[in-house]
């Protein structure tokens, strides 16, 4: 591996949320150091981002995921709840945790206003 990089953050493609997703990476993670998986619904399809994930790890030898999920996507249409979202993220970091014990997994709900909420 002769390149390495800190994490994989993983959310969805909604031109709504770039702009407070950039800032927030910018403000939490070291500038360019990191992989971004851009995914219609986030962790939707969670075998889309464990491949993606699998990827950052074997090629960037990441030690962090972080997955976004948000408010309003259309992807999840009527279905997507906060309680729905929180089901899927939960979901998603425990397979993550399962398949790659030594990555610390992350995980935030993006409301429409720009604001982060730590899943728990």
């Amino acid at each position: 591996m002769t390149h390495k990089c800190e994490a994989i953050v993983v959310h969805c493609m909604d031109y709504r949320l770039q702009s407070y997703i950039n800032q927030w990476l910018e403000k939490n993670l070291s500038f360019g150091s990191y992989d971004r998986a851009v995914i219609a619904g986030g962790v939707f399809d969670v075998y889309d981002v464990i491949r993606q994930v699998d990827i950052s790890a074997r090629l960037h030898g990441i030690t962090k995921v972080i997955l976004i999920n948000h408010e309003d996507c259309g992807m999840y249409g009527t279905a997507g709840t906060e309680e729905r979202h929180e089901e899927d993220l939960n979901n998603a970091e425990e397979k993550i945790r399962r398949l790659f014990p030594h990555l610390e997994v992350d995980t935030y709900y993006l409301n429409l206003n720009g604001t982060f909420e730590q899943n728990s």
